[in-house]
């Protein structure tokens, strides 16, 4: 039933509840919307910030990604401090690392005590097939270029001192040597039939 078939019409028939999807907007009746990025961006935490900032591309790479932070910078350089610290005190004779001697593991160190030069030789086996018998030693005074020049010219000057050992197949084996002549470091070669070292060695004192 409608208005017109009662002969009555709506208290609000002359109002429009509605405008037809065409019809045209008055400039007054329009809705601005204001948004500003920056703005509202500038009033937000700053882990909302952080998360809206450009990042730059990194690009792939060994040494990129290992000081990719600050921990991992922290731990870089810290293992090259201490890769330069063991170099040193390698350099510096602290360290001694185990030589190679047709397979033995030879350590040599030196040490000064009551008015007496001891070297000592630790050899650990490295394999079965490791050389065993007589091992020359000569041991001698480092010289400079223009102290080898003297010492050809003139070998009763050079202080050296032979021994031998003989290695065995036991897993390890301690020599000592006394040295007769006294110097802050030795220069100490080791021979075999087939391979040689030859090792800078300072000598320690032992109050």
């Amino acid at each position: 039933m409608t208005d017109s078939e009662n002969g009555k019409k709506r208290p609000n028939a002359n109002y429009k509840l509605s405008k037809p999807d065409n019809a045209a907007v008055p400039p007054q009746d329009e809705l601005n919307f204001y948004y500003n990025r920056e703005h509202r961006l500038a009033k937000a935490p700053k882990d909302v910030q952080d998360l809206y900032k450009e990042k730059k591309s990194m690009r792939f790479g060994f040494l990129g990604i290992l000081v990719a932070d600050p921990p991992r910078k922290i731990m870089f350089f810290t293992i090259i401090l201490m890769c330069l610290l063991i170099w040193l005190l390698s350099f510096l004779g602290f360290i001694t690392s185990p030589f190679n001697l047709d397979g033995n593991l030879v350590s040599i160190s030196a040490s000064f005590y009551e008015d007496t030069t001891i070297v000592v030789i630790n050899k650990k086996l490295k394999g079965m097939n490791a050389y065993t018998g007589a091992v020359d030693i000569a041991i001698s005074v480092p010289l400079s270029a223009a102290q080898e020049d003297a010492a050809a010219q003139d070998e009763n000057n050079l202080p050296v001192f032979y021994h031998r050992i003989f290695f065995s197949l036991d897993k390890e084996e301690h020599y000592t040597v006394v040295v007769p002549f006294e110097s802050p470091e030795l220069l100490i070669v080791l021979q075999t039939e087939k391979k040689s070292i030859k090792v800078k060695a300072p000598v320690k004192s032992i109050d």
